[in-house]
């Protein structure tokens, strides 16, 4: 099954990843990625440089950022592949806890419908 890990942070603390974060970040992406539990995964640019498009009753409208009233944004995704959501929750939790103390990180973790799934 493949799950989607969804990261928000508050966009606008200033708060920037420290080199440690970094290096534990890319030792866990390296150990997920060999053993087969992360497909992918990136980081977002900030809302200042994206937009939003909307369908409304058949017209489409493009705002551009940043969003402001959103007080969290995805600020990146995991996807993951694991045996059970249960599974997902261990890997998106060692995710959060490479981010130790000084982080308020939240990740919204779904799975992906199978009916979606390539077939290849």
């Amino acid at each position: 099954m493949r799950f989607l890990s969804l990261i928000r942070v508050a966009e606008n603390t200033g708060q920037k990843p420290s080199e440690r974060l970094m290096a534990d970040m890319g030792q866990l992406i390296t150990e997920m990625t060999a053993d087969g539990t992360l497909l992918g995964t990136a980081g977002l640019r900030p809302t200042a440089e994206g937009k939003r498009v909307r369908l409304s009753y058949g017209k489409q409208s493009v705002s551009d950022g940043p969003f402001t009233e959103s007080k969290e944004v995805i600020g990146g995704y995991a996807l993951l592949k694991a045996d059970s959501m249960e599974h997902a929750l261990q890997l998106t939790k060692r995710f959060l806890d490479v981010h130790g103390d000084e982080w308020e990180v939240e990740c919204e973790l779904r799975q992906l419908d199978p009916v979606c799934e390539p077939t290849s």
